[in-house]
């Protein structure tokens, strides 16, 4: 038993194992909960508008790839709550450089909020990874600022 609690409020506690890693395979559609090799919870996402490929510069609609860590959350989220992924690195940096752009930011694991609607396309963010809001409760009393997230393609 995973041990998540509500009474009413998306505020959720969390007394189960240690998420020790996220992982995140785009061509699944998929975010993976881990405690070391163990699933914890499987949720499906939506990714960037232009989900193939990793992020190069801001306003591409890609979801990064790569090894990052969860660095803040949001309570106030406009998408219901939110955690944020340390995109960018040294190497995204440089890959926008090259390109004469900049690397964008502010990317986040979120939900949907009150203005998503049933008509939205599968991949609607311009880089984040879109749950709904229910599994955004979870996600965000289940990990902890520093956990490491792979996002594979």
């Amino acid at each position: 038993m995973l041990g998540l609690a509500a009474c009413g409020s998306k505020f959720r506690s969390y007394d189960g194992p240690e998420v020790t890693q996220l992982l995140v395979v785009k061509s699944e559609r998929r975010l993976y909960l881990l405690h070391n090799a163990e699933v914890l919870k499987t949720y499906d996402i939506g990714l960037g508008f232009a989900p193939s490929g990793h992020k190069q510069y801001e306003g591409d609609g890609r979801t990064p790839e790569g090894m990052y860590f969860i660095d803040r959350r949001n309570p106030s989220s406009k998408y219901h709550l939110s955690v944020g992924v340390s995109y960018p690195n040294e190497f995204d940096r440089a890959l926008a450089s090259e390109l004469g752009k900049r690397p964008g930011g502010d990317i986040f694991i979120h939900g949907r909020g009150p203005s998503w609607k049933k008509t939205m396309p599968k991949d609607w963010t311009a880089g984040c990874i879109a749950v709904d809001d229910r599994d955004i409760e979870q996600i965000y009393a289940m990990v902890q600022d520093g956990t490491p997230i792979l996002i594979r393609p």
